[in-house]
């Protein structure tokens, strides 16, 4: 039930029509927070929080107290908020079913939200009525958003600190961030801070906004595709510096050199960006520069790239030799590659 339940969260904020048993889960922990926060503040009078908020968590939680919480009539306030975090129901054994009964019978008066982030959101059907009172909330799976709903919200917040920003560059700063709104909100506070000017553009992002691994072995792949192996090297050699997991490394080049293949091969097929972008996920951004990769790169070339990164896959796994090593033997064997291409 959680396609389309943000839209249905919305609607219960605006009409000030909250429902009675929410789950909330997904990666986006900025939206999650942020509806959470406008949940609360709609159901709970600031002066009466002590008595009409309940906050629950794995270690804090007894069957007694959550029971008391829902049951409470609202102080001073006509609806009180019970908010419990991070805990599997469905591991509880006997006491799972009396959760599922005070869930069943929740009083209109009381919002139940259950809230997941570290703890894994997951329906055991085998406790079934558990799992009945799970598939009659309001389930909200707070995913990412579109690249084009980002760059739209980039917009609106960079208006407010009285600045602007181009498109593309809203795109280039998605891929440098990672995409995530609470990295995203942090590196729009330096651009909005530190740029003087009134447009930001992409050296302000390029000088102010710390770049995620994957925006980083971007750069290293795009010095293999232009066959600029010592820059590649000195990108490989910077990511180790920072002290980056060298097998976290050799997943996102073995992961980036994999994208320009499929883009290689769709190319041939005569498909375009917009095929790419569905088939691996891409934002605008990325989906262009892997197409530009894929174009100066011989299908060949891409092939063996993928089964060199496999075979330094093995050699960390298996092999004495110092990852860090493996990975500049790596970029040699891609030099070596492209010469005989």
């Amino acid at each position: 039930m959680a396609e389309g339940n943000l839209d249905r969260l919305k609607s219960d904020i605006k009409l000030n029509q909250p429902a009675r048993l929410y789950v909330f889960h997904g990666e986006e922990a900025y939206l999650r927070s942020y509806y959470l926060d406008a949940l609360r503040k709609l159901l709970v009078e600031d002066f009466a929080e002590a008595f009409n908020y309940h906050r629950f968590g794995a270690d804090t939680i007894s069957l007694q107290a959550v029971l008391d919480s829902i049951e409470a009539l609202p102080m001073m306030s006509q609806r009180s908020m019970v908010q419990i975090d991070d805990v599997n129901f469905f591991a509880m054994g006997e006491d799972g079913a009396s959760y599922a009964k005070f869930f069943s019978n929740i009083p209109d008066y009381c919002t139940v939200v259950l809230v997941y982030d570290t703890v894994e959101y997951k329906i055991d059907r085998r406790k079934k009525a558990l799992a009945e009172v799970f598939d009659r909330a309001v389930e909200v799976n707070f995913t990412q958003p579109s690249e084009r709903e980002l760059m739209s919200w980039i917009g609106r917040h960079l208006k407010k600190a009285g600045k602007r920003i181009a498109p593309e560059d809203a795109q280039y700063l998605i891929h440098r961030s990672g995409g995530a709104m609470t990295a995203l909100l942090g590196e729009l506070g330096k651009l909005s801070a530190y740029v003087e000017e009134e447009t930001v553009t992409r050296a302000h992002i390029d000088l102010l906004v710390e770049p995620v691994l994957e925006a980083e072995v971007w750069d290293l792949t795009d010095a293999i595709a232009a066959g600029r192996y010592e820059r590649a090297l000195q990108a490989l050699r910077t990511l180790l510096q920072k002290q980056e997991e060298p097998v976290r490394i050799l997943g996102a080049i073995g992961g980036q050199l994999r994208r320009i293949l499929a883009a290689k091969r769709l190319m041939a097929a005569g498909k375009r960006q917009q095929d790419l972008m569905k088939l691996c996920g891409l934002g605008g951004y990325p989906a262009q520069k892997t197409m530009d990769n894929a174009r100066r790169l011989s299908e060949g070339f891409c092939a063996r790239a993928v089964e060199l990164c496999l075979e330094a896959d093995l050699r960390m796994k298996t092999s004495y030799d110092e990852p860090e090593r493996v990975l500049e033997f790596l970029v040699l064997e891609l030099a070596g590659e492209s010469r005989n291409a």
